[in-house]
């Protein structure tokens, strides 16, 4: 004889829904009958042993319960139906609006002629590749007057284009209007090209902003800018010389100056920031910041040697990870009596590579510039 239990509180033994006696209305809830009306789909039924010769027994089939009665026949159980979970529609990985290559179609960009080399890569975590370069060779029919420069650029990479679309043209014009000695203002006419440079940008109510790096060569003459964190570094007999200093908000000259002007500088994620945001402190562009973040350069003059073998202009993607000296003699073998195998765009290819061994995930741009072919 076996036994149920019928809690009252369930809603699947509750009375109301389950009969236990159909011949009694008024079952205890606590019965015996030799026919239970149903069975726990958890419980197992004793199977027996039967006795055999050699003392033990062997498993003995169990006897069939009654089965039971068809749902909705007379005396039958009411059991409650669980609904079906509503249909979660999950979309194919093709379909997710995950960008996994620069909108431009920009990975990496190479260029090279006897005179200078440039190699840019993507960052690894950039949607789209915001560094951008510009060379302009025998300006105005003159092959003694060149412009190199390296664009930096973030929040999006209109402003690096912007500035490496007309920065040049803006320094030529000046240089072209101005009255007297050019070579005794030429500080004053790169200051004016960058000036302007930021102007016009800032009418295009553009997002984002660009450090900058150039370097203008004109009769012998190497002038080197920069506003923001790109850098220069020249090779002078294999010894590496920095031309332009970083503008960032930990160097204290800038940091006086914005605290001059009411801004602040804040320690966040792992670096010193203007307004606890920008990284930079001088540059193109970022016109939320304006009040703080200038478009003035500063500008060195040297003249061009027999000890002036190459200059390297480059992005923070490079510097963050290599020092000046390091990528001196990395790209020294390669610009400087260098085999018929080698080249500057080797060496350019080598700093890239060198950065983002070293797990840089910024975007590498990086421009050797042979400066014996402007002596």
């Amino acid at each position: 004889m076996s036994c149920t239990v019928a809690i009252a509180s369930s809603p699947v033994f509750s009375p109301e829904s389950l009969s236990l006696n159909p011949s009694s209305s008024s079952a205890s809830p606590f019965s015996c009958s030799s026919s239970p009306p149903f069975r726990s789909r958890f419980q197992r039924a004793a199977i027996p042993l039967l006795a055999n010769s050699d003392g033990f027994g062997a498993a003995a089939s169990p006897s069939p319960s009654p089965p039971l009665p068809p749902l909705g026949s007379s005396g039958s159980r009411s059991v409650l139906k669980r609904k079906r979970p509503v249909r979660i529609d999950i979309p194919s990985a093709e379909a997710l609006p995950f960008e996994t290559e620069a909108a431009d179609g920009r990975k990496e960009v190479a260029a090279e002629s006897a005179r200078y080399s440039v190699y840019c890569k993507k960052g690894r975590k950039r949607l789209e590749m915001e560094d951008r370069h510009k060379v302009s060779l025998d300006v105005n029919g003159d092959p003694k007057l060149a412009f190199f420069g390296i664009f930096d650029g973030h929040g999006g990479k209109r402003a690096a284009e912007f500035a490496s679309e007309k920065l040049d043209e803006f320094i030529v014009e000046e240089m072209s209007t101005t009255a007297g000695a050019v070579s005794s203002r030429i500080e004053e006419i790169v200051r004016t090209g960058y000036s302007k440079t930021d102007a016009e940008f800032l009418k295009e109510q553009a997002d984002g902003g660009a450090c900058c790096v150039t370097a203008l060569v004109r009769d012998g003459d190497l002038i080197v800018s920069n506003a923001g964190d790109c850098r220069a570094v020249l090779s002078r007999a294999g010894k590496a010389e920095a031309l332009t200093y970083d503008h960032r908000p930990s160097r204290e000259d800038e940091r006086d100056r914005i605290e001059s002007l009411g801004g602040y500088v804040d320690y966040r994620r792992g670096t010193w920031r203007l307004q606890g945001s920008l990284a930079i402190s001088r540059g193109i562009g970022d016109s939320h910041l304006k009040q703080w973040v200038i478009p003035v350069p500063e500008t060195k003059v040297i003249g061009i040697d027999a000890e002036c073998e190459f200059l390297i202009l480059a992005s923070d993607g490079l510097w963050d990870k290599v020092s000046n000296q390091e990528a001196v003699d990395l790209a020294r073998p390669m610009c400087v009596n260098a085999d018929d195998n080698a080249s500057a765009l080797s060496a350019c290819k080598k700093l890239v590579e060198l950065s983002a061994d070293r797990l840089s995930m910024d975007d590498i741009s990086v421009m050797i510039v042979k400066l014996q072919h402007f002596v």
